[in-house]
């Protein structure tokens, strides 16, 4: 069973990562006003991250901050989903990660919003109104891409192909949130005239830090210039 440090550094590392990985197609999106879209969107995540964070360090009572946590641990000890870390092949790639991420934070902000601590219950109160925006903001490009051109559905349909078995992982601490979670991506890709996946294999071990070797390759990038100058402040 996960302890509540645990379940802080699930979060925070899964808000994390995502933020890196968005932040990466910063100038590299199909339009200008998606660019400023996606960055608004890795910034809410890396809020979240802060607060999760440094709430986590706080509770560890270890002497680590946010920033210890975030540049100072190596990746067996990221606690992050598989699905976040994974690199984004393409545009639509990236669309149904964001879809299928933002689906299962704003079902587990709410939650969070609604327990008794309240501290944490102030942070989701917070994530849960921009998980909200982020999953209307995938849901529109998911519909776009999927009902479009020809390839566009194709690049679509392959992209949830692709991603889907790494959502399961998000469920292994509350099961019960994939029943409401389905309901919601499985009504967004029917708009989208995209195939739901058959259930199959599921990846997992990111909760526990057993990741793929494409986590190393985002934390060497994000870590460089902390780990290079310690201490260091503006």
């Amino acid at each position: 069973m996960s302890t509540h440090l645990d379940r802080l550094l699930a979060l925070g590392d899964d808000a994390l990562v995502a933020a890196q990985r968005l932040g990466q197609w910063c100038t590299r999106s199909p339009e200008m006003e998606e660019d400023v879209a996606l960055a608004n969107i890795a910034l809410d995540q890396l809020g979240a991250a802060r607060l999760l964070l440094s709430y986590a360090g706080e509770l560890e009572g270890a002497g680590r901050d946010e920033d210890a946590l975030a540049y100072l641990r190596s990746d067996r000890e990221f606690r992050n989903v598989l699905l976040v870390e994974l690199a984004d092949r393409d545009f639509a790639v990236m669309i149904a990660k964001l879809l299928f991420l933002a689906a299962y934070q704003r079902l587990r902000y709410q939650r969070l919003a609604a327990g008794e601590d309240a501290r944490l219950a102030a942070i989701a109160a917070k994530a849960v109104k921009e998980s909200a925006y982020h999953l209307d903001h995938a849901a529109m490009w998911t519909a776009r891409l999927g009902d479009g051109t020809d390839v566009s559905h194709e690049r679509m349909q392959a992209a949830v192909d692709e991603v889907w078995p790494y959502t399961h992982e998000l469920f292994e601490d509350e099961p019960d949130l994939r029943l409401p979670w389905l309901s919601t991506v499985e009504d967004v890709l029917a708009g989208a005239t995209v195939r739901r996946p058959a259930d199959g294999w599921a990846p997992g071990g990111g909760r526990d830090g057993r990741h793929t070797e494409q986590l190393s390759y985002l934390l060497a990038e994000m870590q460089v210039l902390h780990r290079a100058h310690p201490g260091a402040r503006w």
